[in-house]
């Protein structure tokens, strides 16, 4: 998998980034209606919207399809870890300016972080630091 498939131009909607977090959960190549069953009954979405927005993370690249008789078969081209680490520092360019600091800063004004929270953070910088 590549980390720059669908990346930096094109956006993975919420919709579509359900659809992708079925095809990382399963590990394997899933069809159409096995995408639906995992992610559009909870959702409300029918097989027709599970269709719509499969093909459009196929023309983002993605996702890549491959023939099994009559179906196709999905499966994703971004490692889940890629696609996080790119959606977390677009956020933080957008809305923090590129400073990952002040996204804290606004999390514990916000008293958004528990004390466990801090205490991972805590951690993960020390392991950083070493």
């Amino acid at each position: 998998m590549t980390d720059n498939a669908a990346h930096p131009n094109e956006r993975i909607s919420e919709a579509e980034q359900a659809v992708l977090e079925a095809l990382w959960d399963a590990g394997e190549p899933l069809t159409a209606a096995s995408v639906a069953q995992r992610v559009g009954e909870s959702r409300g979405w029918s097989l027709a919207t599970v269709k719509t927005l499969l093909s459009r993370l196929v023309g983002k690249n993605a996702i890549a399809t491959q023939p099994d008789g009559r179906r196709f078969l999905y499966s994703p081209l971004i490692a889940r870890e890629d696609f996080l680490g790119h959606e977390s520092r677009r956020l933080v360019d957008r809305l923090f300016g590129g400073r990952a600091a002040s996204l804290f800063a606004h999390l514990a004004e916000a008293e958004a972080l528990t004390e466990s929270d801090l205490s991972e953070i805590e951690t993960l910088l020390k392991e950083l630091r070493k």
